[in-house]
Order: structure tokens, then sequence, then C-alpha cells
């Protein structure tokens, strides 16, 4: 999942996408109010950290434009997170369509653990468990167990591989893919996400029995799929 940080204090902005990143989310980062509605007007995001206090454009501002915009970018939930964390500043927040409001400072934990929420309740009445043969994801934990066992992934690959069962049946071109899982900022191109699919597959491939596997479409892009148990 993609998540836009929008924070001007550099240390800070660091550590909340460093955090976020160990958790085996996507995090891109805006610095100005600019910036930040210039990438929601073109970009999708699972989720906004918005500070209020930001150059060029406050984020109240920011919120207001976006929630203006209607359609499911103008839905995208949004965390506030700032030190104006005065009563009506919070109900300002909340009426111009924030979901959450966390006041500066604050502990990692607990706003990963509402990032989490918010992600949680953005997918509605989607299962909480993802499954394709022996595999599964745990939405909560945002892990993945394969037959039986904890499965390690890198970040790059937990985010194609979470991609990839979050859409049962559904194949995902090599773009919709790339954009899952890279920033604007990572320095890779398109050819990546085949380095990632092998990868994926190679761990895959160790319990081939009843298990799961990424089967490539030509000219349409990549499905994840049970693997039928072997032949007797």
């Amino acid at each position: 999942m993609r998540i836009l940080l929008v924070e001007d204090h550099v240390e800070l902005s660091h550590w909340v996408s460093k955090a976020l990143r160990d958790a085996n989310l996507t995090v891109e980062c805006a610095a100005t109010g600019a910036d930040a509605d210039a990438l929601l007007h073109t970009q999708d995001y699972a989720l906004v950290i918005l500070d209020l206090t930001l150059p060029r454009m406050d984020g109240l501002d920011v919120l207001r434009r976006l929630r203006a915009r209607g359609g499911q970018r103008g839905r995208t939930p949004v965390l506030i997170l700032t030190a104006r964390g005065g009563l009506e500043e919070r109900v300002q927040g909340l009426n111009l369509g924030a979901d959450d409001y966390m006041a500066k400072p604050f502990e990692l934990a607990e706003l990963e653990a509402r990032v989490k929420a918010l992600l949680r309740r953005s997918v509605g009445n989607e299962a909480l468990v993802h499954r394709c043969g022996q595999l599964s994801f745990d939405t909560v934990a945002r892990m993945f167990t394969y037959c039986g066992e904890p499965l390690a992934l890198t970040p790059r690959e937990h985010a194609v591989l979470e991609a990839l069962i979050s859409r049962p049946g559904r194949a995902l071109s090599k773009e919709k893919l790339f954009q899952d899982v890279f920033a604007l900022d990572d320095d890779a191109n398109l050819d990546a996400i085949e380095l990632y699919i092998h990868r994926v597959r190679k761990k895959l491939d160790k319990r081939p029995d009843g298990g799961a596997a990424i089967a490539t479409l030509r000219g349409i892009g990549y499905l994840l799929q049970e693997r039928p148990p072997a032949a007797s």
C-alpha cells in the first residue's frame, strides 16, 4: 500500500517514513502543501498523513481541495499529524473530512497502529485475511504465512505479493505493480518488477505441492493463482 506523508520537518519525515517502510508500506514524501496537492491530483494513495503548518499551502487547504475533487481519490483516508492541536483546529480538520487526528509530539507505535486501523477501515468489508492455496496474508499483522510458516520477504517482495493477493482472480499489469511497489522518487525503472517477481516465485516454488504460483499472462500482466497438488 502506498502512503503520502506530507511533512516539512526533514528529520521527522525521515523517521516516520522509515517506520512505515519497516511496516512494509510504500511511502512517498512531500514537503510543501503545493507539492502534496499536485500529487493528490494525479496519484492514487491508500492513505495521506498530513501536517497542517506547511509552506506554499496550508494543510487544511490541501484537505479541502482533496475532498472537493470527489471520486475515489477524493475519498482517500487522511490522518492529520500536527502541532496545531487546539480544539478549534481539530474540529475544523474533522469537519473538512479528516479521518483521524494526532497531535505532536507523538509515539511512532501509536502512529503505526492508527495507520493500520485506517487502512483496515478503508477496505470496508473485504476479508482481513487474504488466501491463495496455502499462502495467506493477514492484513492486520501485515504478515504472510506459507504452508503454515511465516514467509520471509524483503519490503519490495512483500509489496509485490500483497498487491497480487489483495486482488484475487485479477491480473495486474507491470505498470500497476510498479505503481504499488515503488514511490515516485525511487531510483527504479519498470523492468525492476520482473526482478521482484522472479524472487517471489523462487520463494513460492520451495513448496510446490498445493501452494501458490505467479503466472505471467502475455500482454496482460501477472496473476497469483493456487498451484494444483502434484499428481500421485
